[in-house]
Formats: structure tokens, C-alpha cells, sequence
């Protein structure tokens, strides 16, 4: 593969990074401060004003919709080339939505463009690349592991020229939100099929179909990610048109693997940029600040930390590289391996550097002065959103051990 960007990812890159500089990162203090006034209201569950201003700005600057590889909606850029975009953008914590990059958006417009019909994309596609409506994905459930997808319970059951959905889901990301006015729902609708990967199916179930609700808001750690947020939501006899199944019955894993992977990808990128950030930090506090009368850009321990920071950093983002251009060149079920690896590596790798630049700011870090706090927490989570690190780690091993039996063979 070529690590060298092209003349127009580096053009990209640079307005991306002034845009970001210039109008993103000194709008973070005033987003937080209008979702602490919509709280502080009772009511935290509408869009801050800020945010709505940043997208008309990223959208005026030619900077929207730079996913979506293989399509013609998007920027037409890889996912090679989207990696390092992702990446800048992934800095900040708000840093993805300004440009409509932001999940589970993102995951659920790639699903609509591979599998969606032409009046399905009419209808909910065109609405989300615009900007106009938020969408969630509603496949965990809390009664069963979900970690193994086949145990899922939800049931979409045909009658007539309706699906009848029954279900209890959680941790459906961006549910509270009032925008969000679809969601994909994974449920099954032929549990006797022999085959346990066909049992199950994907529906586009809009928002305000009777039967839809939303039982509790899930705070991460105490954040309650507002406006965005992940709900609890329970679906009771919720009917919708047939026409609304994705791709067919009993195809919900095939779209499940189609719909994952440029999630997982993009998570990994965003983490990658987190992890800058923090490193950033790092330095900037140890150059600060004095203990024991030195530096403690000077004691061998925050060197030490500092050091192995970069080297960690790297070491992912190459492996991002690497899954991307793969993904690009032979597909993304061939480059499930690099997918999951990737998956495991970068939240880990964030974590570690995040929790390295929290003890170098001392007590404040777990507070929300620095920010990293936030960012530990967030980061924490994809380790178990899109598939735990077992999982990956059992796929992965399965697929190495897989090619020394083909060679004993």
C-alpha cells in the first residue's frame, strides 16, 4: 500500500484542519455550555444552536458527507482516504457532526445506499446526507448476551402487507434525540430457519409508528451525551409497511457485516484522533508544571509515558491504514481479520494514552476541566459497542488457525 496521500486528501486535510481550528474546537466550551442550559431547563434533549450554525458552516465550505466510499452521494474519497479526515475530525466531541460524519448516521446511510430500495432511499436516505433528520440502530437487547447476535429475541413477524415488530432493545444511540426520525431494527423473523445467520432480518421502523417507545435515557458513566444520547426503547405490535424490510427476510447478518465494518473503522479513526489530542495534552501540562522541583516534562516517567504514547498511536493508525486499504481493495468481507484487529487495538491503545495524560493532570483530569475525563469515558465504550473485544478476538483467532488447517490439509 501507499502511504502518501493524494493532492486531494492533502487539500482536503488542510481545509479540514482550518476548519476545525478556526470554527470547531472554540465552539466545544459554548456547545457544552447551551446543553448545560437546555438541562439546567429540564429538558436536555434538543440540538444546541451552536451545532446547527457548524453545519451550515461545514456545508458552505464544501466539507459534507465525506464518507461513503463507492457511492454517489458522497465526497468520492476511499476509505483510505477518508482514514485521516475521520481522524482530524475525531479530536474533538464534536467534532463529526458538523460535517454529517457522525454515527450512527453514518452506519445507517452506508446501509440504505448498499441495501436500501430506490423509495426507501427516497424517503430516508436523501433527508439523512442532508442533514435534515438523525437516525438510530436498535440491535442489542438488555435479556440476552448480545455479544452473540443470534440470541436476539425481537420478533418481525409478516401479516398481510405489514411486519408486526415486538421487542425490547437499549443502548439505541441517538433515540432521545428529537431529529432522530428512523431506525434500523434487527429482529427475527424465521427462528426455526436451520440456519441461525438467516433467522434474522433488518426493517426500517420510523420513530413515530404507534407502538414506539422510548422507556429510559442510558448515561455513559454519568454523561448522558445529550442531545444525542442512547436509549431504552420497547416496541409493542409496532406494524409498518413490508416494504420497509431491508434486502429480504432472513438477511439481517448479511447486512449486519455490510453495516459493521465501515462503523468499526470509523470508531478506530476517531479514537485514533482522541488519542492525538491527549497526547497533545500531555506534553503541553508536563512543559507546565513543576514538581519536586523540576519539570515534569523532565522526570524519566512522563518520558517514559510520553514516548510510549507515540509509538502506540502509530502502531494503530498504520493498522487503521492498513484495514482501510484492504477494505478498498478486496472488500470488506476479505478485510474482516484487519476489521476486527483494529477494533481491539485502537480503543485499547486511546485508553492507555488517555488514562497517561489524566494522571499527568492530576486530580482535575477527572473532572470536566480538561476534558479527558469525557473522552476516557466515550472511549471506554467501544470496547464493547459493534462487538466486545471477545468477539474480535475469537474471530480473529479462528481465522489464523483456519489457514494452518487448510495448510495441514
Amino acid at each position: 500500500m501507499d502511504f502518501e496521500f493524494s493532492p486531494k486528501v492533502k487539500e482536503l486535510l488542510q481545509r479540514l484542519s482550518a476548519f476545525m481550528d478556526e470554527h470547531v474546537v472554540p465552539a466545544e466550551a459554548r456547545f457544552e455550555r447551551e446543553m448545560q442550559a437546555h438541562r439546567d431547563a429540564g429538558n436536555p434533549w434538543q440540538p444546541a444552536p451552536v451545532m446547527e450554525e457548524l453545519k451550515a458552516k461545514a456545508r458552505e465550505a464544501g466539507l459534507w458527507n465525506l464518507f461513503l466510499p463507492e457511492s454517489k452521494y458522497g465526497a468520492g474519497l476511499t476509505n483510505l482516504e477518508y482514514a485521516p479526515l475521520c481522524e482530524l475530525m475525531g479530536r474533538s466531541p464534536i467534532g463529526s457532526e458538523p460535517f454529517n460524519c457522525s454515527a450512527p448516521d453514518t452506519g445507517n446511510m452506508e446501509t440504505l445506499v448498499r441495501y436500501g430500495t430506490a423509495e426507501q432511499q427516497e424517503r430516508w436516505l436523501l433527508p439523512l446526507l442532508d442533514g435534515r433528520i438523525r437516525s438510530g440502530f436498535a440491535m442489542t437487547e438488555p435479556d440476552v448476551a448480545s455479544s452473540d447476535a443470534t440470541n436476539i429475541e425481537a420478533r418481525i413477524e409478516r401479516d398481510g402487507d405489514e411486519y408486526v415488530i415486538n421487542g425490547r432493545k437499549w443502548w439505541t444511540s441517538g433515540a432521545n434525540d428529537p431529529r432522530c426520525e428512523i431506525l434500523i431494527f434487527m429482529g427475527k423473523s424465521a427462528p426455526d430457519h436451520p440456519d441461525r445467520h438467516k433467522q434474522q432480518s433488518m426493517i426500517l421502523v420510523p420513530m413515530d409508528t404507534p407502538g414506539v417507545k422510548v422507556l429510559r435515557h442510558l448515561p455513559v458513566f454519568g454523561y448522558d451525551d445529550a442531545p444525542h444520547g442512547h436509549a431504552e426503547v420497547m416496541f409493542e405490535n409496532v406494524r409498518v409497511p413490508a416494504a420497509n424490510m431491508l434486502l429480504g427476510e432472513g438477511r439481517g447478518f448479511e447486512i449486519a457485516q455490510g453495516r459493521l465494518g465501515p462503523g468499526r473503522i470509523h470508531h478506530c479513526m476517531r479514537v485514533i484522533g482522541r488519542a492525538e489530542r491527549a497526547l497533545e495534552a500531555m506534553c503541553r501540562r508536563s512543559l507546565q508544571r513543576t514538581a519536586f522541583g523540576r519539570k515534569l516534562a523532565d522526570q524519566g516517567v512522563t518520558r517514559e509515558r510520553i514516548a510510549q504514547s507515540r509509538i502506540l498511536i502509530d502502531q494503530a493508525r498504520l493498522l487503521v491504514l492498513h484495514a482501510a486499504w484492504k477494505m478498498d481493495t478486496v472488500g470488506n468481507k476479505a478485510a474482516r481479520q484487519e476489521i476486527a484487529m483494529i477494533k481491539v487495538a485502537a480503543p485499547s491503545m486511546a485508553l492507555k494514552v488517555i488514562d497517561w495524560a489524566m494522571q499527568l493532570h492530576g486530580g482535575g483530569a477527572v473532572s470536566d476541566d480538561f476534558g479527558l475525563a469525557r473522552a476516557w469515558a466515550s472511549t471506554r465504550t467501544l470496547r464493547f459497542a459493534d462487538g466486545p473485544d471477545e468477539v474480535h478476538r475469537n474471530a480473529i483467532a479462528k481465522m489464523e488457525l483456519a489457514r494452518h488447517q487448510q495448510q495441514e490439509h
